[in-house]
This record gives C-alpha cells, structure tokens and sequence, in this order.
C-alpha cells in the first residue's frame, strides 16, 4: 500500500504520467502504484519496476470518426491506435482510456490498442455509393507515428489507400516517423492531396523529456519539418500545447526554427485539461515544479475561465482572458516576421476515386 503523501514523487523513468491518477468516472477504480501493471521481477536497485507496454489488437465495426465541431477543420478523423506510448502528461486524449476501465495515467501510455484491420475498413467506406470526400484527419487523438507503429505499419496502410483512391488527407504527429513514409506522401502532395502537421512544445531536449518521455526530441521533429519540406509536402507546425509557466517564453523561438526548417505555417492550441488530466498535471508538477505549481495552475485558470479546463466550443482551443491574448498576440507578431502568416492550404476532393472492394460485383468489371 502506498503512502498517498508520497505518491506525487513516485515517478516512472521514461514515462510521463507520474501515476495512473484517481477517476470516478465509468467506476474506475483507482490504482495503486505497486499494483498489476509492474513488471514485478524487472527492478533496479531500491527503484519501482520497470513498465511494460502491452498492445491489444482491436477489431471495430467502423474506422472513420465524424464530428461537427466548429473549432476543427475537418469533420472526419482516423485513430489507428488507442493510448499513446509517447506519455505526454497534458495530453488531452487520456480520459478517453477510462472508456475501457483503464487509467487515463500509466494505463494510457502503456496499455494499447492498435486496429490492424483499419485500412479494409477505410477501402470499404470510401467504395460506398454514398461517400463523399472530404480532407480525413489521422492523428488526432493518438499519435499514428507513436513507437508501436514501426511493428504494425497501420497508418502506412492507410497512406496506401489514400494514395489507391487520391482520397484527401492530413497527418499531425510528433514523431520524425512520418519521415518512413515519405515515399507515398510525395506522391499524395504532388496531386495537392496531403499535408503534415508536427508538433513542437519545446526547443529545449529536458523539458521535452519530462514533458513528452517517448516522444522524439524536438531538434528531430524540426529535422522531420526540413525533409518534408524540402520534398515538396506542405509542413505545418503547431505549437501544442502551450503550457504556461513552462513553455511560454520560448513561444518565439519555436517560430523562427520552423521558419528555418522550411515549415509553411504555424499555429498553437493553449493547454487543455480536461477530466483526469488536470490532477495528473498537477501530480506531475509536483513532481519537477514543485516551486513553478501555484504560478502554473494560476495562469491555467486565468485561461480558462477561472476553471482548470474549459470544453466549450471556440474557447477550448484558443483560451480567453489576458494571458491567452498576450500568447496570440505574440504567435501572430512572430509568425509575420517568420514570413508564415501568408500560407493558405487547400486540398483537392475532385480526384477521388472509389475504390473496388475484393469479392464486389465491381471486380467483374
């Protein structure tokens, strides 16, 4: 049994949550720091057992997300994975692990879900009479370039039909993996049919160690933005999040180093923590800001509304009050001097072709 006044320091080497947190929702129940999930022959010294990561492959029904919010561009999304091994503590993703009575803690970044069987589907969708095409976002909840993938290949596969069918898609990650599948977005760009966007928190390698674990180092990610680019792919980046108190003050730096590396635009999504995340973060200031945690969760609340997380439509992604106005103020002077406040993208629908569907009538033609 853990002592509950000490739980905040029990860190996990190279994971970002610094427990699985407490959830009252869907009746999770919380879990102890020595509980089932440790590798419990794996130790180091005095140190808490290794984490392994476990992967469950997951057979949906349907692979393509629609929604109707207003502060998206897209109204269609793919999620080729559930969890993400990456461990980024603010990420707003975690609460959807409680979905399947699993933390949105530790449980998050090591117990996954990855869908093999994605890319059928998605050819079975797009060869319906009654689709229509639309620019499709892969990414954006978990990452489709997070480590797991180098063993499953799935958002390959998806890149494969997309490419098979000139289907309009956009790909956000934070991983310089998507450098692996050049090749095919190349070949999707020439026709105006793709764009990548990479995710920059951070220029400074410890503060992206604690932050995002597993996720590849910042000067990798901005190494990702040059080839691409020099590719001929349209490359955004997204300052995402902003973590105040944190983060902030190299908001202009992150600017002119996407600039450098030949990026096209640039935007930035202000921290959300939403249910679960909000304590985690909490924990995990404690944990390497114990002096900072106050003067963070502060601003936090001055952002959103006097709360720790606001999930109303329009404000959620660009916060209100002075402090996310002064951070706007600042993207918007920094990007006109980077020269990436002009860029305007527009992928083609017009190409599209549907696809045939092994054992459909189609095939006898």
């Amino acid at each position: 049994m853990v002592d509950k006044s000490t739980e905040f320091h029990l860190t996990q080497k190279g994971r970002g949550a610094p427990s699985n947190g407490v959830s009252q929702r869907f009746n999770l129940q919380d879990r102890e720091i020595d509980g089932d999930w440790l590798d419990e022959k794996e130790r180091i010294g005095d140190s808490a057992a290794k984490l392994r990561t476990d992967v469950t492959v997951e057979f949906p029904k349907s692979i393509i997300n629609y929604n109707t919010s207003p502060d998206l561009p897209f109204d269609r999304s793919i999620n080729a994975y559930r969890g993400c091994e990456h461990g980024c503590v603010y990420c707003f993703a975690r609460p959807t692990h409680a979905y399947h009575d699993l933390s949105p803690g530790l449980d998050f970044e090591s117990k996954l879900f990855a869908k093999p069987s994605a890319a059928e589907l998605l050819r079975q969708t797009f060869a319906k009479p009654n689709y229509q095409p639309a620019s499709l976002a892969i990414g954006t909840n978990t990452d489709p370039y997070q480590p797991i993938e180098k063993c499953y290949g799935i958002t390959r596969q998806i890149l494969e039909v997309m490419l098979e069918t000139l289907h309009p898609v956009v790909i956000t990650t934070k991983s310089n993996r998507v450098i692996e599948d050049i090749d095919l977005l190349v070949q999707l760009a020439v026709q105006q049919l793709t764009a990548v966007t990479i995710s920059v928190t951070t220029l400074d390698p410890r503060t992206a160690r604690l932050l995002e674990p597993r996720a590849p180092a910042p000067a990798r990610r901005l190494e990702a933005v040059r080839k691409l680019s020099e590719a001929g792919i349209y490359v955004h980046v997204n300052i995402a999040p902003v973590v105040p108190g944190i983060t902030d003050h190299e908001i202009e730096a992150i600017v002119a180093a996407a600039a450098d590396c030949g990026a096209t635009s640039i935007s930035f999504i202000p921290m959300r923590l939403p249910h679960e995340v909000a304590p985690l973060f909490e924990q995990w200031l404690e944990s390497h800001y114990p002096e900072r945690r106050s003067k963070v969760m502060s601003i936090v609340r001055q952002i959103r509304g006097g709360k720790r997380n606001d999930p109303d439509f329009h404000s959620r992604m660009r916060g209100q009050g002075p402090w996310a106005d002064l951070i706007r103020t600042r993207i918007a002077i920094a990007s006109r001097k980077a020269g990436l406040d002009k860029a305007k993208l527009k992928l083609r629908t017009d190409l599209f072709r549907r696809p045939i569907v092994k054992g459909s009538q189609m095939e006898l033609f």
